[in-house]
């Protein structure tokens, strides 16, 4: 065999040896199943009233939540959040955004009241004077932008209604007690929400 055909031989092998490392490659960046990485959607110019952008995503998998707030024995009230396509990241989860992951803020009345980063929270009774509030939780991924849907926030809002009780059932008041706060009413559940502003009461906001 000549030197020259012995070149072009090892130049062919060469080349095989390149693309068999670029398909490895590409199929990593795919997966095993070469099915490509799940998208973490697009920011859209609307914002929240916090001024974090908005990142659209949608079909099935876009994420969804639902609240459901209720009266606790020691006149607080549990929040309970209801999440589909959705997982709470750690604490100390650095700002990579990632498909369905994220935390909750809590919202009363539009007022941050705390972050959530699992589905359950206690307010206590000072959080809901009396009255009637609005108890939102909305979605964000680990950047703090709002996962959104059609251009609308993920959230979920239930309508807390707070009234008066007669200070004589309350053992701990005294003979000149004035009225207190209890909790009367609960915000509706959700154990089924649907992508994009699904609510507790009624329907989000």
């Amino acid at each position: 065999m000549g030197w020259k055909r012995r070149l072009i031989i090892a130049l062919a092998a060469c080349a095989v040896l390149l693309a068999g490392s670029a398909g490895c490659g590409s199929r990593d960046a795919r997966g095993q199943d070469g099915a490509s990485s799940p998208p973490a959607g697009r920011l859209l110019d609307e914002r929240d009233q916090e001024g974090r952008p908005y990142r659209e995503v949608g079909g099935e998998d876009a994420p969804g939540v639902g609240i459901e707030v209720t009266p606790d024995t020691d006149g607080g009230w549990d929040v309970r959040l209801t999440v589909r396509n959705f997982r709470f990241s750690p604490e100390g989860t650095g700002g990579r955004v990632a498909a369905g992951r994220g935390l909750a803020r809590l919202y009363v009345d539009d007022r941050l009241v705390a972050v959530l980063r699992t589905p359950e929270h206690r307010l206590s009774a000072r959080s809901l004077p009396r009255g009637t509030h609005r108890v939102t939780a909305r979605l964000h991924a680990d950047d703090g932008s709002v996962w959104a849907v059609d251009g609308e926030p993920v959230e979920s809002t239930a309508d807390v209604t707070v009234s008066e009780r007669d200070p004589g059932a309350d053992p701990d008041a005294g003979p000149d007690a004035g009225p207190a706060d209890t909790p009367s009413a609960t915000g509706g559940p959700a154990a089924d929400p649907a992508p994009g502003p699904v609510g507790g009461a009624d329907g989000g906001g």
